[in-house]
């Protein structure tokens, strides 16, 4: 089954500190960084991650793109982020497609799960992410670990003595 999060992208920059403590010195670093952070929760779930930022003050701004393999949104002119997230779960929805919206605010949860979608809270989603990036650090750390991946932990101590007389010449 294929699995979809559609993320709520300035209700989840408001509700993960790390990110709303960055928006007070930069919105643009703050959308830049949970893009980045969802690129990875991506790339290690397999999951299809979509990015609805709202633009309804913004004339023009509207459409989308593709940044790190992640899907961007930015509603049209006139058109709220809820609006445009229960379009998109409508447009997704299917029988092989399990979606899951990703935002804080409850009145959009409770309308996406009317229509089919699960909900993530965003503090549900900032765990998993802290999980992956844990897993992550672990896996990167037992791989470059000098004494695991050598020839020499895997020697017997006796043979271990024979190459070092060996190397010496004795």
């Amino acid at each position: 089954m294929k699995q979809v999060v559609i993320v709520d992208g300035y209700n989840i920059i408001g509700a993960w500190p790390e990110l709303e403590k960055l928006k007070e010195h930069s919105l643009e670093e703050a959308r830049d960084k949970l893009i980045d952070m969802l690129a990875d929760y991506q790339a290690y779930k397999g999951n299809k991650v979509y990015i609805v930022f709202d633009a309804y003050q913004v004339p023009g701004l509207g459409g989308k793109y593709r940044q790190r393999h992640i899907e961007v949104l930015y509603t049209r002119e006139k058109e709220t982020a809820d609006a445009r997230i229960e379009r998109l779960v409508a447009e997704l929805r299917g029988r092989r497609v399990q979606i899951h919206v990703a935002t804080s605010d409850a009145v959009e949860q409770h309308v996406t799960f009317g229509q089919g979608a699960l909900r993530l809270p965003a503090r549900e989603l900032l765990h998993t992410i802290r999980e992956i990036r844990k897993e992550i650090r672990a896996k990167i750390q037992e791989t470059t670990s000098p004494a695991k991946n050598t020839v020499d932990s895997k020697l017997s101590d006796e043979l271990r003595e024979k190459f070092e007389k060996w190397r010496r010449g004795l």
